[in-house]
C-alpha cells in the first residue's frame, strides 16, 4: 500500500462542478471502501473541522448513509470505541490530525477495525513517515490517499477557500508585519489548487500585476503584491500535480484569473436587485437559512420553521439570478397558474371566501393532497420572501436611493445630486448613507483627501465607525502614478466632469429599471475569452511561446470560445463535462428536469473552463455574472473567492482594516 492520489472517474455524462465534487467525494472516497465480495457493512465517518464543510456543501446526510456510513464523528472529541467497524478518515493533512489518528489505531485495543484515511491536500513525508513508522496502525490501514479536495462547493459555479478574515489579514493595517501572512497564502493557493486536481484541469495561470512592476515610480507595498504572491503560490502547487498525479494534465486546458477585492470596490456595497441577492442584503438570513412563519394545526398561532434557499429547490434556481420585480411577476403567474390547474388549491382558495368546506371538497382535497402541499408550500414561501423584499424596499426608499446609486456609477450624475440628496432625505437609515458616499469616494477619491470628503460625512451625519469604514477605502485602492495636483480649491465644483465606473453595455436587453450595474469581472472574463486582456497589467506564470500565438495574453487556438464540433482533443473535458444551465420550467414553478440532471447535447459542447479568483471576498452579482457569461460564452466560468460577502459583512470587514490590535505573537522579531 503507497500513498496515491484519486483518479477521476466518469461514465461521460453531464455533471456541474459542485456535481463533480459531491461524486469524488460520495463514490472515490466512500465507495472505494467497500468490500467488493460481501455485502455493505456500516462504517464511521471521521472528519475535522474543515473537512466536514467540505463534505456538508456537496452532500447531503442522506447521500453519505446510501454509501455505508451510519456514523459521522470529530476526529477532536471523544468517541466510543467500535472494535468491530471500519472507520473512514477524512483529514487535513495536519500533525495534530495524524497524531490524533495513530493515538485511535495504536495499541491492543484501537477505537476502529481497520481505518481508511483520505486526505484533503497533499501531505508531507515527514508526516507520512510518522504513519508507516507507526508498527501496530501502519497493518490496519486499509488505504491511505491524498484526495486533494479542500473547497467549498458553495454552488454549481462557485467555491471558497474558508478564509473569512483575508481581507483584514491580507489588507489591514498590520498585514505587511503579520508573521503568519505568507503560510495564510499557500493554504490559500494549497486549496484553489485542488480544484483543478479534482476537475483534472492545468490552467494558464494570471493574475493582475503589481502596480510596481509597471512604473518604477510606483511605491511598492506589501497590498499590491498578493495576487503575484498567490499566483507563484498555486503555481507551485500545480507543477507538484503535473509531476506525482499520473493523469494529471501535461499542458494547459484552461484559464484561471486571480485577482483582489481592489479590482472593483463598488460590486459589495451597491444595492443590486436580484431575488438572491435582495434576499441576503434585505433579510436577517443566517447564510443560506430564512426563518418562515407558518401557521400551526389549528391556525391560530405561528410557528418557526427553517428553509434553505439552495439547488433542491426549483423555484429558487429558477428565480435566483431575476430582478426582484420580475421575480414577483412571475410569482403572481405561478400562483394563478396553480390554482387553475390544481383542485386543491382551488378548493383552499374558495374556502377562504365562502367558509365551511361539504364533504366532497373535502374528499377531492385530501386526494390531491400530497402533491398539493409540497408545491404550495414552496410556493408560499417564495410569495412570502418576495413580499417582505418589496416591503422593505418601499419603507426604506430603495428605488430613489438605488437609481442615485446607479446613476453615479454611470456618470449621468455627480457631486451636485449626491448633496442635494443628502439634504433632503434626512430619513434614509445610515447603512445606506454609507453604502451610498463609499460609492462616490470609488468614483472621487481625491475629494477625501481633503476636507471635501469630511464635509460630505458631516451632511450625511455618519458615525465614527462609518467615516473609518470610508476612510478604510485607502487599503484597498492600488497605488496609482502621480497625476493628480494636490491643489484644488476647498469649494465643490459642481460643474466638473463626472467620473463613470461603467460604460452602458450595448448588449444588454435589461427590461427593469435599476438592473444596468455589472461587477468589473465581467468585462474582464470577456476580455480574456477574446484574448485581449491587457497584458501589461495581467501577467501569467507560464507565458505560451510565441510560436503559438503573438503575444503572451492572446488565447491560442486551442482555447478559444467555440471548439469544432464540441471536441476538444487537448483537454479532459470530454471526460468531464461539466457546465451550467437553467432548468426548464413548467408553468407552475417546477422544474421539467431533475434538479442538477443532465444538461441539453448543446450544453455538452462547451468550451474550455475559465477559473476567476478573487482575494478578499466575491459578491453575488459576481457569481450571477459566472452563469450569465457561461450561458453567453459557452464556456464554464467558475467562480472562486475566499469568502461570499453580502453588504453588511463586507462593511463590518472594512471597520476592521485599521482597528486590528496586535500581539507579541504576531511580530517577526
Amino acid at each position: 500500500m503507497s500513498i496515491s492520489d484519486s483518479d477521476s472517474s466518469s461514465n461521460g455524462d453531464y455533471r456541474n462542478f459542485r456535481q463533480i465534487t459531491r461524486d469524488r467525494l460520495l463514490y472515490e472516497m466512500l465507495r472505494s471502501t467497500r468490500e467488493k465480495e460481501t455485502k455493505t457493512s456500516w462504517k464511521v465517518l471521521i472528519m475535522d473541522k474543515l473537512t466536514v464543510k467540505v463534505m456538508s456543501y456537496a452532500c447531503k446526510m442522506s447521500d453519505i448513509t446510501e454509501e455505508g456510513v451510519s456514523l459521522v464523528e470529530d476526529i477532536n472529541k471523544r468517541r466510543q470505541p467500535m472494535p468491530l467497524m471500519d472507520a473512514i478518515y477524512f483529514l487535513q493533512p495536519t500533525k495534530e490530525n495524524v497524531v490524533m489518528f495513530l493515538s485511535d489505531m495504536s495499541g491492543r485495543s484501537p477505537l476502529y477495525k481497520r481505518a481508511f484515511v483520505f486526505f484533503s491536500s497533499p501531505i508531507s513525508r515527514e508526516l507520512v513517515n510518522q504513519i508507516k513508522n507507526a508498527g501496530t496502525v501502519f497493518p490496519r490501514i486499509g488505504a491511505l490517499v491524498e484526495m486533494n479536495l479542500e473547497y467549498f462547493a458553495i454552488d454549481s459555479q462557485g467555491f471558497l477557500t474558508d478564509h473569512e478574515r483575508a481581507l483584514e489579514d491580507l489588507f489591514g493595517d498590520n498585514a505587511e508585519i503579520l508573521q503568519a501572512n505568507d503560510a495564510y497564502i499557500y493554504t490559500m493557493a494549497a486549496r484553489i489548487a485542488t480544484v483543478f486536481a479534482s476537475l483534472r484541469e492545468f490552467p494558464y495561470v494570471r493574475f493582475r500585476a503589481a502596480k510596481s512592476s509597471l512604473d518604477a515610480s510606483t511605491m511598492i507595498t506589501y497590498n499590491d503584491l498578493i495576487p503575484t504572491k498567490l499566483a507563484a503560490a498555486v503555481w507551485h502547487y500545480l507543477a507538484r500535480y503535473k509531476a506525482t498525479i499520473p493523469d494529471f494534465p501535461k499542458i494547459e486546458t484552461c484559464e484561471l484569473l486571480i485577482v483582489d477585492r481592489s479590482v472593483d470596490l463598488i460590486a459589495p456595497i451597491i444595492h443590486e436587485w436580484t431575488y438572491d441577492a435582495m434576499c441576503h442584503d434585505l433579510l436577517s438570513m443566517d447564510g443560506n437559512k430564512y426563518v418562515q412563519e407558518v401557521p400551526n394545526k389549528t391556525g391560530s398561532i405561528s410557528e418557526r420553521k427553517e428553509v434553505l434557499l439552495e439547488d433542491h429547490d426549483p423555484i429558487w434556481l429558477e428565480l435566483r439570478h431575476s430582478h426582484i420585480a420580475d421575480a414577483s411577476e412571475r410569482l403572481h403567474l405561478k400562483t394563478i397558474s396553480f390554482i387553475s390547474r390544481n383542485k386543491a388549491a382551488q378548493i383552499h382558495h374558495r374556502s377562504r371566501f365562502v367558509g365551511e368546506l361539504s364533504t366532497k371538497d373535502l374528499q377531492k382535497m385530501v386526494q390531491a393532497l400530497p402533491q398539493y402541499s409540497e408545491q404550495i408550500d414552496k410556493l408560499s414561501l417564495h410569495v412570502e420572501i418576495a413580499g417582505k423584499i418589496n416591503k422593505v424596499i418601499r419603507d426604506l426608499g430603495l428605488k430613489e436611493l438605488g437609481q442615485l446609486e446607479q446613476a453615479l456609477v454611470f456618470g449621468d450624475v455627480g457631486t451636485k445630486e449626491l448633496i442635494n440628496f443628502l439634504r433632503t432625505k434626512q430619513d434614509v437609515n445610515p447603512e445606506n448613507k454609507l453604502r451610498l458616499l463609499w460609492i462616490y469616494a470609488a468614483l472621487y477619491p481625491e475629494k477625501f483627501e481633503s476636507e471635501k470628503g469630511e464635509k460630505l460625512m458631516e451632511l450625511a451625519r455618519l458615525s465614527s465607525d462609518d467615516t473609518t469604514a470610508i476612510y478604510n477605502m485607502r487599503y484597498l485602492r492600488l497605488p496609482e502614478r502621480k497625476k493628480i495636483s494636490r491643489g484644488f480649491p476647498l469649494k465643490f465644483d459642481v460643474h466638473k466632469k463626472r467620473h463613470a465606473a461603467r460604460k452602458e453595455r450595448n448588449d444588454e436587453q435589461e427590461s427593469w429599471q435599476l438592473a444596468r450595474f455589472y461587477p468589473i469581472i465581467l468585462d474582464l472574463i470577456e476580455k480574456l475569452t477574446m484574448g485581449c486582456l491587457p497584458e501589461n497589467e495581467y501577467h501569467c506564470m507560464n507565458y505560451p511561446s510565441s510560436s503559438v500565438y503573438g503575444t503572451p495574453i492572446r488565447t491560442p487556438p486551442r482555447l478559444s470560445v467555440r471548439t469544432a464540433h464540441g471536441e476538444n482533443p487537448q483537454s479532459v473535458r470530454s471526460k468531464l463535462t461539466a457546465t451550467w444551465a437553467r432548468p426548464r420550467s413548467t408553468d407552475d414553478g417546477y422544474s421539467s428536469d431533475p434538479i442538477l440532471g443532465h444538461a441539453s447535447g448543446d450544453l455538452r459542447k462547451m468550451g474550455q473552463r475559465i477559473f476567476v479568483f478573487i482575494i478578499g471576498g466575491a459578491t453575488r452579482s459576481e457569481l450571477r455574472a459566472a452563469h450569465k457569461l457561461s450561458s453567453k460564452l459557452k464556456r464554464e466560468i467558475i467562480l472562486g473567492s475566499t469568502s461570499l460577502d453580502d453588504p453588511g459583512q463586507f462593511i463590518m470587514k472594512l471597520k476592521k482594516l485599521s482597528t486590528e490590535d496586535i500581539s507579541l505573537d504576531d511580530l517577526q522579531i
